[in-house]
This record gives C-alpha cells, sequence and structure tokens, in this order.
C-alpha cells in the first residue's frame, strides 16, 4: 500500500539515452533499500557530497552526545571539541589531547571507533568499484547517412575506438525506435532491430561503419529527403567488446534523431598509410561527410 501511494504521488523518474527522455512513474529515485545501486549510480559530485553528508552527519550525532554526557571527554569544554573528538575517534587518529574519561565516554568511543572501521571499508570498496568499472571510449559521427552501397541505399554510421587499445569482439545492435498505431488505432513506440551487414567486429582497433541496407522489409523503406522521419523517429546504436587493457567487457550507446540522419552522402575518407606504409586513422574527420556522386545522378 505505502508503494503504491508513493507512486501516485511521486514524481517521474527522467532517464535519457542521449538526446531521448524516458518518463517512468511509479519508481524510486533513490532506493534506499538498494544501497549499492544506489551509490554507484550517483555521479560523482554527488557520490562525494553524500560522502561527506553521512561524515558530517556522523560527527554531530557523537559530538552531541558526548556534550550531553557532561565530563564523558577528558578536556573538551564545548561542542565543537566533542565534534572534533569526534572526528579524531571515528578515523582513528587519536591525538590523546582529549580522551575517554567516563564509562560512557569509552563505550561511546569503542562504538565509534567500529562505526569508522565499517564505514572506512565500506568508501574503500565503493570508490574502487566507481574508479574500476570499465567503460568504453568510443567516438561516433555526429550524423548518421543514407547512401547508395553496392548498389543498395544503405544507412550507415561510423565510430571510431578512441583508446590505444584494442577492443575484440565487439557487437554492434542497431535499433529503431519508431511510432505507430494498432488497427484500433491505439498509439505506441515500437523498437526494431535492424539487421547489420557486419553486426561483429572482431578486433576493433580504428574506425568502423556500421551499415543496414535499406530493402522493403527494412522499417527505414519509404522514408527519404521528400518523406522525412517523424519527429519522435531515433536511432540507437549500443555496442560490446572486451577490452584487451583492462580485460573486461565495456559498453556504450549512442542515439541520433530525424535531424541526424543525412540523405545522399558518404562519409570521407578517413584511413589511409603514412610514408612507412603503416595504415592510420584521422579520428577527428570521423564526421565529415561528402555529397554522394552516385546519388546526385540519380
Amino acid at each position: 500500500m505505502a508503494s503504491k501511494k508513493w507512486c501516485h504521488r511521486g514524481r517521474p523518474l527522467r532517464l535519457r539515452i542521449g538526446g531521448y527522455e524516458f518518463a517512468k512513474k511509479g519508481v524510486l529515485r533513490y532506493d534506499l533499500t538498494d544501497p549499492y545501486h544506489l551509490a554507484v549510480g550517483l555521479s560523482w559530485g554527488g557520490f562525494l557530497l553524500w560522502v561527506g553528508g553521512v561524515y558530517v552527519a556522523t560527527n554531530l550525532f557523537f559530538g552531541a552526545f558526548y556534550t550531553l554526557c557532561h565530563g564523558s571527554v577528558a578536556n573538551a569544554t564545548s561542542f565543537s571539541d566533542a565534534v572534533f573528538f569526534s572526528a579524531e575517534t571515528l578515523t582513528t587518529v587519536g591525538y590523546g589531547d582529549m580522551h575517554p574519561a567516563s564509562l560512557s565516554g569509552h563505550l561511546a568511543a569503542a562504538f565509534e571507533s567500529l562505526c569508522g572501521l565499517v564505514m572506512t571499508a565500506i568508501l574503500t570498496g565503493l570508490t574502487f568499484v566507481r574508479f574500476s568499472r570499465p567503460k568504453a571510449r568510443l567516438l561516433y559521427a555526429d550524423r548518421a547517412v543514407v547512401t547508395h552501397r553496392n548498389g543498395k541505399p544503405t544507412l550507415m554510421i561510423r565510430l571510431a575506438n578512441a583508446r590505444p587499445s584494442i577492443i575484440t569482439g565487439a557487437e554492434a545492435t542497431l535499433s529503431v525506435l519508431m511510432p505507430a498505431r494498432t488497427r484500433e488505432e491505439q498509439f505506441f513506440r515500437r523498437i526494431q532491430v535492424l539487421r547489420l551487414e557486419r553486426p561483429v567486429n572482431p578486433i576493433f582497433v580504428l574506425t568502423w561503419t556500421i551499415a543496414h541496407v535499406i530493402d522493403a522489409s527494412s522499417p527505414l523503406s519509404g522514408f527519404g529527403p521528400d518523406a522525412p522521419f517523424p519527429d519522435n523517429f531515433r536511432l540507437v546504436l549500443s555496442v560490446t567488446g572486451r577490452d584487451r587493457t583492462l580485460a573486461a567487457e565495456v559498453h556504450d550507446i549512442r542515439d541520433w534523431g530525424p535531424d541526424d540522419v543525412v540523405f545522399g552522402c558518404r562519409y570521407e575518407t578517413t584511413v589511409g598509410f603514412d610514408e612507412d606504409g603503416r595504415t592510420t586513422a584521422d579520428l577527428t574527420r570521423i564526421s565529415a561527410i561528402e555529397p554522394d556522386p552516385i546519388c546526385a545522378n540519380r
């Protein structure tokens, strides 16, 4: 009942995939019953703010206890002294000029020291997890292009591996999110996976061009310069692979809207050879496009 009551009163949770936004109602934004996911999912600013808040609140709590228990801490003459003694106890520093002077002070200090050890262990683990999360560093072309390839109209998206490491077994999944209506005129959004010519790249080192042939069975069939995509059209590209340096799976996601799809253009060549015959790629020009002469002559 409490969850249902919260669902009606809570504000929708907003999620973004690139430039596309979703709203989910009935979902807790900060679920305290799942603290691990909450701590890992926070931004670095939010995580540090949360850590600082817990640290300050703990010291204020124990400082208030030491202050209320008069004589529990030797040489502590004010609330600020009690708070600083709490900080020294929580971090197990213990300078010695202030120390427990009563049974209640000793018990509180012992319990606070235990809390400090537990907090240190938890924060160390969370910080390590946040730093060690594997993440792909990929560059994407700003726009997708529809051009002719092997005599067929083809949607193409170019991306590049921006790290000096190799991604093995890279897999790409390109989906399209488009509005649709049933025979009963009910509106819904349909996500369809587009068939790719080469969905797997065994060794992803430089660049990779994702290609989808637009034939009669393609959800993109019928669209063009004179028949633009609807406003809530979205292309979503998901890439996964294994980073050889990190020895872990990495993933990334990117999306393009209707204004990001260009018809009758192709990507300029970015891969070539240097004077020593080595294959090189200019990743600064990954978004460079040019008119397709084949499309211009049609």
